[in-house]
């Protein structure tokens, strides 16, 4: 589901006025969350799920094609881990 589909199944449910006023409002949701992450900062829902920024450590890896080996940089990436009430109505 692409971000602009989302905002339309939120404007059919009646979330937003328009569907152009929930995609503006769902640019900011969002373009709040990534603030929030850049900051260092993590995001809990408590019952759905965390976001929160971690580091990933240097590693050894192997090209597929060559079977050479490689070195990948160490990175921040973000981690999501569903809360009880998300994967219950998951499972």
């Amino acid at each position: 589901m692409t971000k602009k589909e989302f905002a339309k199944v939120l404007f059919e449910k009646g979330v937003f006025a328009s569907k152009t006023d929930g995609e503006k409002k769902l640019e900011t949701i969002l373009a709040t969350i990534e603030e929030t992450l850049q900051a260092g900062e993590e995001i809990n829902f408590i019952g759905w799920g965390k976001l929160e920024v971690v580091e990933r450590a240097e590693r050894t890896g192997r090209n597929p094609k060559t079977g050479e080996e490689i070195k990948i940089e160490a990175k921040k990436t973000v981690k999501f881990k569903a809360g009880k009430s998300l994967l219950d109505k998951i499972n």
